[in-house]
């Protein structure tokens, strides 16, 4: 999309208002323009598509219409993100404390946030931030015929979340520490679809016992 008309149309600056202030008074512009012309892109190029293919964890920033905001982790075997074209990407939702904050949000407020780090290899990280919408099960499937079945028993999506990308941009290695993965036996034997408080973490931090 370009601003304006004619010859001296020029495409308008990625970015909110907000971090374009900040910019002009911290004296980054310069550099944000470097930035944004290098590494933000509208879509998924060749290698953003490999990269989400590979990651086996990701996060998601939602909001409700209020604006308040929430932070969720997920995870799954690698590709659990789908990409199913330059524009657009997916990933299911499995049942879980049945709270339903990052889907309640975006019942509310289309905006998503997502952020996929490989801590293992590469030590990078990909953004993308879009719109989404939540698609059941059986209605994602007949779009989308190729999807894959989850083999872990309990991992069946109860829906899905499907995101149009709208910017694309690198996550910078140079504070990105390195981890080592868990052994594969380790990742099949998780209980994906138990109900245990004690396998869901129990009362770690305490909240529970402190309501008595």
């Amino acid at each position: 999309m370009f601003s304006g008309s004619g010859p001296e149309a020029v495409p308008p600056r990625p970015g909110s208002a907000g971090e374009h202030g900040l910019q002009e008074e911290l004296g980054t512009r310069e550099r944000a323009d470097r930035f944004y012309a290098d590494q933000v892109l509208d879509h998924l190029n060749t290698r953003m598509r490999e990269f989400a293919a590979e990651q086996e964890m990701f996060f998601v920033a939602t909001a409700d219409g209020g604006g308040e905001c929430d932070a969720a982790f997920r995870a799954g075997p690698a590709g659990v993100l789908h990409v199913l074209d330059a524009k657009t990407l997916c990933y299911p939702e499995y049942r879980g404390n049945g709270v339903m904050a990052s889907l309640g949000n975006i019942r509310e407020n289309p905006h998503i946030g997502i952020l996929m780090i490989d801590f293992t290899r590469d030590r990078i990280g990909l953004h993308i931030n879009g719109r989404a919408r939540v698609v059941p099960d059986a209605e994602m499937r007949e779009l989308h015929p190729g999807l894959p079945e989850d083999p872990n028993r309990g991992r069946r999506p109860v829906v899905w979340v499907e995101a149009e990308v709208q910017e694309a941009y690198l996550q910078c290695s140079k504070h990105i520490p390195r981890l080592v993965p868990a052994p594969r036996w380790r990742w099949r034997r998780r209980a994906w679809g138990s109900d245990s408080p004690r396998r869901k973490g129990g009362d770690y931090f305490g909240v529970r016992a402190a309501r008595r």
